[in-house]
């Protein structure tokens, strides 16, 4: 036997060994976080740094792929505007050995103040994202295989273990089968593929809309009223003729209440047709970095909303 044979054989060891520690360290936290993901009647946010982040895309890909909507927003990014990815309704999965990555922090306090529900995966029970976690699943104290305690290793192996032992609890609460599992991989990715727009839109009733008169005081409280992070402006005849979004909040902040939605709107807002594809939408939505099209025929009226989560959910974007 050679010694780099002998030095897989250690390391592979020592990650079997950690995961023994996290099968006999399993409690109630681990319900607690099942009933969580069962309740959420949004998508299931993933967030790490680092080797977390690499192991939170697979877990967010491995729930997408087994009946429970998910998706992987990096921690960084969510910094710049892909908090606004995040909605109620969702819950959060955050990974962090240490509990104390400072790129989690905007992300831990918009969770918080939005209350969306928040289950943190760290090994330190006294971190500041365990502590904020309303379930905190604590990762026991086992040695890294590197040896040296620096390469996260058996770490990152409990961590992605402990999301497949999720997944596939909720798999077998929501009894998934193979067909439905082959709905979600090539076999059935022509039907989300065909998915019209109008499928998936929220309708004109649940659309946040302010006329270009409303005082900004008005048009922040109808953007706080709904989840999509954004308001449309509509003139006297119904006709779609500006969007609000959150930048535009913030690059006239100044005398923002002085002002009118028709002052800082953004006019001619990016459409879709309701028979368009739903892919088509996504692709609009990932090539111009905006998380919303309005659904319209021509110049009427909004007749709907499409956002990113709506094609994600369907294996979209």
């Amino acid at each position: 036997m050679t010694r780099f044979q002998d030095t897989a054989r250690r390391v592979i060891r020592c990650e079997a060994q950690a995961l023994d520690l996290l099968e006999q360290g399993l409690d109630d936290s681990f319900d607690a976080a099942i009933g969580l993901l069962l309740n959420a009647t949004g998508r299931v946010i993933v967030s790490g740094m680092g080797k977390s982040g690499h192991i939170a895309r697979k877990i967010a890909a491995t729930f997408a792929s087994t009946g429970t909507p998910a998706h992987f927003v990096h921690p960084a990014e969510a910094s710049h505007g892909d908090l606004g990815m995040m909605a109620q309704g969702d819950v959060a999965l955050v990974l962090s050995n240490s509990g104390e990555t400072p790129e989690l922090a905007d992300l831990i306090a918009y969770t918080r103040r939005f209350t969306i529900p928040l289950i943190g995966v760290a090994s330190r029970p006294e971190s500041t994202l365990l502590k904020q976690s309303d379930v905190a699943l604590v990762l026991p104290r086992a040695e890294e295989a590197c040896g040296t305690g620096i390469v996260p290793t058996s770490s990152t192996t409990m961590t992605l273990a402990l999301g497949d032992a999720l997944a596939v609890a909720l798999m077998e609460h929501r009894q998934f089968t193979p067909d439905h599992f082959r709905q979600f991989h090539p076999g059935g990715k022509l039907g989300a593929q065909l998915t019209k727009v109008r499928d998936l839109m929220h309708l004109a009733s649940d659309i946040p809309m302010v006329a270009p008169g409303t005082p900004m005081a008005e048009a922040l409280a109808e953007i706080s009223s709904k989840s999509f992070g954004l308001v449309g402006v509509s003139d006297a005849d119904g006709a779609l003729v500006g969007i609000i979004t959150d930048g535009d909040v913030r690059r006239n902040i100044a005398g923002l209440l002085d002002k009118t939605a028709g002052d800082i709107m953004t006019r001619t807002p990016m459409t879709i047709r309701p028979d368009a594809l739903a892919e088509e939408g996504a692709a609009i939505m990932n090539r111009k970095k905006i998380t919303s099209l309005f659904v319209t025929e021509g110049s009427g009226p909004a007749l709907g909303l499409l956002h990113i989560h709506d094609c994600l959910r369907v294996g979209l974007g």
